[in-house]
């Protein structure tokens, strides 16, 4: 394992300008493409928030089957998240995109299909199976062409993917919802898994053919700027302390990637529940056009946008990320808080959502960039996805524990107590597990 040192305010490869040039050159080569690919993986895994508004209307569904299809996207995700990735890093990064995007498009679409809960299950369990290794194969892609000083901010980048497109799906989803229903005999729902599962595959062919494996097979990197970025990623400065023998069994051994993974678990969770039960909570608030719904789903994810980057910057700043982090699950925690005091108050409680926002939408690239620099080389491909995939059984069954309580206390906002509880104890774990007293000892006797 290797971990951060101490603090650092600046690094030669954030300040020399050769690093900057080459660095700025695989920015715009590689983020644009990564970033849209980030955003329709999302949108095709949580635009089921917003069908849910006229599915629950024309199928038999309630909130604990909703809850439970939801949720159970995770499992199939769960299942085949480690042998995905680790397939990733022995076929490469572009083989591994193209088949994760054409499936995963062609499930998003088979969605429009489902007539009943059984179907429902099926369909959400199999875009969880094809969609598998995405997220943490985006992650250690990026180890192939960042060290860990410039990783955070890229991350954080990347990571604007789920509030870009809950400021976006909501204006696009409440459009579709409201303006298709009907068309050509189809329901509105069953028009937004057909329009938003499609760009999945035509994606998924242009990483193949636009994006490279590793650096050295750029052709347009000179030689100059390969040797750079080779001794960007060989010395990856003084802030991270290296070893060399870690490995993936090793990593089993490790106590505290389980404290990450159970960190990771309680955070997911509670995202994730934010991000399907939003549209509902905004509805139950008497905001009934399907419309007006995506639009303030929008106002309230605005703010995240902007200061989850700021925070990422000032995190690599400071090369800091558990207080940060800490900060941020709070701040999350905070305005849900808020939220059950203003309950009933519109302006009030947008504003307290919005608010949790920036806390919940801030936190996960912070928590991936601790772990990928907790990770030693040898066990990062295995160790990402170990840890994500563990952490990804949170939203598989903290949607049916809310749609539970919803259904049995019949107000939306007791689920927000064990949102805010997930939250909390997310940013407990990491704080104990990773205390920097404990790393210098582990530094130590490395």
């Amino acid at each position: 394992m290797h971990l951060p040192a101490a603090n650092k305010s600046s690094s030669p490869i954030l300040e020399n300008p050769a690093y900057k040039a080459v660095f700025a050159k695989v920015d715009w080569r590689l983020i644009p493409l990564l970033l849209i690919a980030s955003m329709v993986a999302f949108l095709d895994r949580i635009n089921i928030g917003f069908a849910q508004l006229q599915m629950k209307q024309t199928l038999p569904f309630d909130d604990a089957v909703y809850g439970l299809g939801a949720g159970i996207f995770f499992v199939g995700y769960f299942l085949f998240e480690v042998p995905s990735n680790l397939l990733l890093e022995r076929i490469g990064a572009r083989k591994t995109l193209l088949r994760i995007m054409v499936l995963w498009g062609l499930a998003a679409t088979a969605m429009m299909f489902v007539s009943t809960p059984l179907q429902f299950y099926a369909a959400r369990f199999f875009l969880g199976v094809f969609e598998a290794g995405f997220a943490p194969g985006v992650l250690l892609y990026l180890t192939y062409w960042y060290p860990s000083v410039r990783r955070g901010q890229v991350i954080a980048i990347l990571a604007s993917a789920p509030p870009i497109v809950m400021f976006i799906a909501g204006p696009l989803c409440g459009s579709i919802l409201k303006y298709f229903d009907g068309v050509n005999g189809l329901y509105g729902w069953q028009w937004l898994f057909l329009i938003q599962g499609l760009p999945a595959p035509i994606l998924g062919v242009l990483v193949y053919y636009l994006l490279k494996d590793k650096p050295f097979q750029a052709a347009w990197l000179s030689k100059g700027e390969k040797a750079l970025l080779d001794d960007a990623l060989q010395h990856d400065e003084e802030n991270i302390v290296k070893a060399t023998s870690g490995t993936f069994r090793q990593l089993l051994r490790d106590p505290k990637v389980y404290l990450l993974s159970l960190a990771c678990f309680c955070l997911l969770g509670a995202n994730y529940t934010m991000v399907f039960w939003m549209p509902t909570l905004i509805h139950s608030w008497g905001v009934k056009d399907p419309l007006l719904v995506g639009v303030y789903h929008a106002v309230a994810n605005a703010a995240g946008i902007i200061c989850m980057i700021l925070i990422g910057r000032h995190s690599d700043k400071r090369h800091e990320r558990r207080w940060h982090y800490a900060t941020c699950v709070t701040i999350a925690a905070g305005g849900l808080f808020v939220l059950m005091l203003l309950h009933g108050t519109f302006v009030g409680s947008i504003l307290a959502l919005s608010f949790a926002v920036i806390g919940f939408v801030s936190a996960p690239p912070l928590f991936y960039a601790l772990t990928s620099e907790y990770l030693s080389a040898g066990a990062a491909a295995g160790g990402l996805a170990l840890v994500t995939s563990l952490g990804n059984l949170g939203p598989a069954v903290s949607p049916s524990i809310t749609g539970f309580i919803v259904r049995n206390a019949g107000d939306n906002i007791y689920g927000m107590y064990f949102v805010m509880a997930l939250y909390l104890l997310s940013g407990a774990l990491l704080l104990l597990s990773m205390r920097p007293a404990t790393n210098e000892l582990l530094l130590s006797r490395s």
